[in-house]
């Protein structure tokens, strides 16, 4: 399988990102219990883990996603402009999918690429500030002191990263365990869409909507 690719430092373009696919893409039949991945992008050079299971298969007891994570990138979060340059960790799958919908966006955020066409995301050093994620130090939110050391939180771009790589395989229990609860509290927004929207009228709270969809939820109630 292929990892590293120094191109993935340089993508400007959709086609950079297609050049790099076609040539040394992993299709999602390699990606296999017991498989390590070693991981090459811009943020982060030489951190690995090992699937401990198959992708999509025997999640955490009591979790699973509404939709997945390859599907959510296929429908459109983020602006089109995250973890574009994390193609050679995922299946070519994941991210040929999301290309043919046009809904990436490598030369910068485009809220377009999004589903409900709206601003969305905010940027690393807002999420370190709020201690989601880990800083240079490796320190995050002191609800979360159990993650102080950075390698039991690798995911230093945030809680779809995690979400990306639980879906790929890997398991760090400590780690699932916290953000598993961050997951299920946004299910709050789900119940204040039903309380205040018609059922299906999709141009009702498409902030709250798209939010859902970018944790996984369904956003079209």
């Amino acid at each position: 399988m292929h990892f590293k690719d120094s191109r993935v430092l340089k993508i400007k373009t959709t086609d950079d990102m297609l050049a790099i696919l076609k040539t040394k893409g992993n299709p999602l039949s390699s990606f296999k219990k017991g498989v390590k991945i070693t991981v090459y992008n811009k943020m982060e050079k030489g951190y690995s883990y090992t699937l401990s299971e198959n992708p999509g298969e025997n999640l955490p007891d009591g979790f699973e996603f509404e939709i997945t994570p390859p599907e959510m990138l296929a429908i459109g979060i983020f602006e089109g402009h995250y973890m574009n340059d994390c193609l050679l960790e995922f299946p070519k799958e994941w991210f040929l999918k999301a290309l043919k919908n046009n809904v990436l966006s490598p030369e910068g955020p485009n809220i377009e690429c999004n589903y409900f066409k709206i601003k969305s995301r905010l940027s690393l050093q807002e999420w370190q500030d709020y201690g989601w994620v880990p800083n240079e130090d490796g320190r995050i939110n002191k609800e979360h002191k159990i993650l102080s050391d950075i390698n039991k939180n690798p995911d230093i771009r945030g809680i779809y990263q995690w979400a990306m790589r639980l879906y790929l395989g890997r398991r760090i229990p400590e780690l699932d365990k916290i953000q598993i609860k961050r997951w299920n509290a946004i299910k709050r927004h789900a119940g204040q869409i039903k309380a205040n929207c018609k059922r299906g009228e999709l141009s009702c709270r498409i902030k709250q909507r798209q939010l859902l969809l970018q944790w996984g939820m369904n956003p079209f109630i």
